[in-house]
């Protein structure tokens, strides 16, 4: 089993391609095991208010919630280290993220245009 993190945007990319989470991740890592950050949920929940059908309750009853890292007070900053520490991929669209996460040593999973998920790694 992979550990994979969810950020925001990638949830959102993901929700909106209409990809089997399933399946999709199956494809990219094997079977995956979805990490949340406290502070990723708290953005998620907001983009919601705004935009129907992000399945947050989907996303929560199948992630594990990780409390945000200490000393640290960006999202980003916290899936770069975590994702560096433990090898674990971002899901993510963020391009700024994207570029971080290759030069800490990190690497994501995007939702490509062609409707599926790719797997990018440093």
């Amino acid at each position: 089993m992979v550990g994979v993190l969810v950020d925001a945007c990638g949830w959102v990319a993901l929700v909106e391609a209409r990809l089997n989470l399933d399946s999709s991740m199956e494809d990219v890592v094997g079977t995956a095991e979805l990490k949340l950050l406290e502070c990723v949920d708290k953005e998620i929940e907001s983009v919601s208010t705004k935009q129907k059908g992000l399945l947050l309750e989907l996303l929560r009853n199948r992630c594990e919630v990780l409390r945000d890292l200490e000393g640290m007070r960006h999202p980003d900053e916290m899936l770069i280290s975590l994702s560096s520490q433990n090898g674990w991929p971002v899901l993510t669209v963020d391009t700024d993220l994207k570029r971080l996460l290759i030069e800490q040593g990190g690497s994501y999973i995007e939702v490509t245009s062609g409707r599926y998920l790719r797997l990018v790694e440093a």
